[in-house]
This record gives C-alpha cells, sequence and structure tokens, in this order.
C-alpha cells in the first residue's frame, strides 16, 4: 500500500522534475510542469467521432474515430517534447504523455470499445540505434492507464526506408507503403484496435500500417498520436 507521508518525504529529496524544461517541479500525474503545459496546443480532438484527424483520412482508411494529445508546428514546445523523445534518450516521456492522455481517453465512450492497443513499428536497425521505439512507450502509457493491452510484433517492419523528412504526402506513403507487413492476423481478427504513433503529418505510415491491419477480417481501426501537425 502506498503512503502518501513517505511520498511526500521523498518529494523533498528527489522532486518530480518537469520532462521538458527539467527545472520545474510537476504532480505525480502530470508529466509537464503548468508553465510548459501552457505554452503547448492541446487538441482536444479526442471529444469528437470525426474531427481534422479523422477528415485526413477520408477515402484512405475507413476509421472508427482518431485523435492526437497536442498540435505540432516547428519550432514549438511541441516539436522540442517530441525530439526529446525520439533522440533524446528520454523513453518515459513516451509513456508518461501516454499516461496522460489515457487517463482523458478513458472518459470517452469513443474509447471504451478498443481492444487492443497496436505501436506503428521501427525498423529492427533503427530501433537498436536509438535504443526504444518511441510510439511503444506512447502505447505503455496508453495500455496502463486505459487498461487495455498493447501488442508488439502484429505489425513488423520489414524495410528499413529512407527519411520522411521533406517528402509530400505521396512520396512518403509510396517510400512506406510496401515497408510493413502483418505477422499476427489471428490476434485481431474481430477486434477493435488502436494504432499508435508519435506524430501524424501526412498521414502516410499510418495508411500503409492500417491497410495491412485490415487484411485481417472484421478488424476495426482507430488512431491516436502525440501529436498532428497543423495545416
Amino acid at each position: 500500500m502506498k503512503n502518501p507521508w513517505w511520498n511526500d518525504f521523498l518529494s523533498l529529496f528527489f522532486p518530480l522534475l518537469c520532462l521538458l524544461c527539467r527545472y520545474n517541479q510537476r504532480t505525480t500525474n502530470q508529466p509537464l510542469c503548468l508553465a510548459c503545459q501552457a505554452k503547448l496546443s492541446p487538441t482536444n480532438l479526442h471529444l469528437h467521432h470525426e474531427n481534422e484527424f479523422t477528415d485526413r483520412f477520408i477515402g484512405r482508411v475507413q476509421l472508427e474515430t482518431a485523435t492526437a494529445l497536442y498540435y505540432f508546428s516547428k519550432t514549438s514546445k511541441v516539436q522540442t517534447l517530441l525530439h526529446l523523445l525520439k533522440y533524446g534518450d528520454r523513453p518515459m516521456i513516451g509513456v508518461q504523455l501516454g499516461r496522460w492522455y489515457g487517463y482523458l481517453l478513458k472518459e470517452q465512450a469513443l474509447f471504451s470499445t478498443i481492444d487492443l492497443i497496436i505501436p506503428v513499428p521501427l525498423h529492427p536497425k533503427r530501433e537498436r540505434q536509438r535504443g526504444y521505439n518511441q510510439s511503444t512507450q506512447f502505447a505503455m502509457g496508453l495500455s496502463e492507464a486505459l487498461n487495455i493491452p498493447y501488442k508488439e510484433g502484429v505489425l513488423e517492419r520489414r524495410m528499413y526506408t529512407t527519411t520522411q523528412t521533406g517528402k509530400n504526402r505521396f512520396d512518403r506513403l509510396e517510400n512506406v507503403l510496401s515497408a510493413f507487413q502483418l505477422k499476427q492476423k489471428d490476434i485481431i481478427a474481430g477486434k477493435h484496435v488502436l494504432l499508435v504513433d508519435d506524430v501524424l503529418t501526412t498521414g502516410a505510415t499510418l495508411e500503409a500500417c492500417a491497410l495491412q491491419l485490415l487484411e485481417a477480417p472484421d478488424v476495426k481501426i482507430s488512431m491516436a498520436t502525440i501529436a498532428i501537425a497543423m495545416n
């Protein structure tokens, strides 16, 4: 049983610091301090069945719903947060954000029918270089808060694709269309899965993954990302 007095005592010597500024203190259930939170742009897309996230996939992939925690733009605090997650060897940022967002999603009926959370996979070479998959970290946090299992290995990234930076939607889609393979079809058959990634830009990676997942019979797909690029 957790002792709140013991936690308060420990916090005197080991304060919880903001994951972004690493200076101000934060509470246990919040990944960022209040000052940094005020500099971010939450989307509140999870409050709406159809939104600008789902709109980007009209005519591409049939979605149950989709959402993102923050809006993303270059030079923004969200970009800094994502950069720390992907390249700063701070995987716990993804877990904390997943927990935080999971608690919000848990209050929404739109996400109550999800059976399984699936992270977009990295190629093994890139995951070895980075040391972890940032999408898996996000999935872990969501799983904990939503009390829904996450599963790696359902999708496999079999091609080491070139960087997506600077490519338009069609070039990105061509770059990743055959990069993924569905490995565990039976696990997702008849289930509602939540496909998660770190950021939605053109949607090419998520689209390529979703098309593979749809090879399983009677599967339903929703999506969630940490951020969505502003149009």
